[in-house]
C-alpha cells in the first residue's frame, strides 16, 4: 500500500518572510519526511489589529521568491483569495475539501505562538483538522508546554531524530501536537521592518531574492504606501 502524502502547512502574515519562517519549514520537513510544505500568507491575521504594512500582493511575490529557492516550498494563495479574517480551522478545511485528510496535514507554529492555542478560533476542534507541529523559538523550549497547556498534554508527542512515524505512535485517523525541540534563526519580521526604515542591510535575515523585492519597491520604507498599479485580486488576506 502506498504511504499517504504528508503535507506540511505554514501560515503566516510574511511581513516579510524571513530565514526563521524558512528555517521552521525546513525543520518540520525533514523531521517529518514532509512530501511539500504549503506556505500560506494570511489575508486578515486575526490575531492582530493593524492591517500588514505590505499588501497582499508584495508579501505573496515575496513568498513564491522565497519558495523557489528551496526544495518542496510551495507558496499558496489559498487565503489571500478568501475574504474575510484567516482562520486556521478554515484554512485546513479549503484543504479537506481538496481531498486531504487530517491525518495527511501538519501545520507548522511556533511554540510561543501555540502557547496560545486556546485562543484560537474554534479551539479545540481546530485541533482534529491536522497535526500541529510546534517547533522551539529562542527562550522557548517546547517540553514546557505540557505544564503549560496540562489539557493537551496527552496529545503531545516529543519528535527527536528519525522520522516521527504516525502508524507506530498515533491511529490512523487521530491528530497529534508534535513536538520539535530545534534551533532555528531568531528573526522577526518587526526586526526587518525597523532595520529596512534605519537603511540598515538584511544580510542573513531574508533570501537575496526577498530583500531585492523589498528595496526594488520601496516596501517598508517610511512613505512607502499602497501603490496604484499594484493588482486588487491579492490586496483582500492566520494565525
Amino acid at each position: 500500500m502506498t504511504q499517504q502524502r504528508r503535507i506540511g502547512v505554514l501560515g503566516g502574515t510574511f511581513d516579510p518572510i524571513h530565514l526563521g519562517h524558512l528555517g521552521a519549514a525546513e525543520v518540520a520537513r525533514s523531521t517529518l519526511g514532509l512530501d511539500e510544505v504549503l506556505v500560506v500568507p494570511s489575508h486578515i491575521p486575526p490575531h492582530r489589529l493593524a492591517q500588514p504594512d505590505a499588501s497582499g500582493y508584495h508579501r505573496f511575490a515575496m513568498v513564491a521568491l522565497a519558495a523557489a529557492s528551496v526544495s518542496c516550498l510551495v507558496a499558496s494563495d489559498l487565503e489571500l483569495v478568501r475574504e474575510g479574517r484567516s482562520y486556521t480551522a478554515a484554512t485546513l478545511r479549503d484543504l479537506h475539501r481538496r481531498g486531504f485528510r487530517p491525518s495527511q496535514l501538519f501545520f507548522i507554529t511556533g511554540a510561543d505562538a501555540f502557547a496560545e492555542i486556546a485562543t484560537w478560533h474554534e479551539y479545540p476542534a481546530v485541533l482534529d483538522l491536522s497535526h500541529f507541529v510546534v517547533i522551539a523559538r529562542p527562550g522557548f523550549p517546547v517540553e514546557t508546554l505540557r505544564s503549560r497547556l496540562p489539557g493537551l498534554a496527552s496529545r503531545m508527542r516529543t519528535v527527536a531524530g528519525a522520522a516521527w512515524s504516525q502508524a507506530r505512535d498515533n491511529p490512523p485517523d487521530r491528530t497529534s501536537v508534535l513536538l520539535v525541540e530545534a534551533t532555528t534563526p531568531d528573526v522577526s519580521s518587526t526586526q526587518i521592518r525597523e532595520r529596512i526604515r534605519g537603511a540598515q542591510p538584511l544580510s542573513g535575515l531574508v533570501p537575496s531574492a526577498v530583500e531585492l523585492h523589498i528595496y526594488r519597491h520601496g516596501l517598508y520604507a517610511p512613505d512607502h504606501g499602497p501603490s496604484a498599479h499594484e493588482p486588487d485580486s491579492h490586496a483582500h488576506e492566520h494565525i
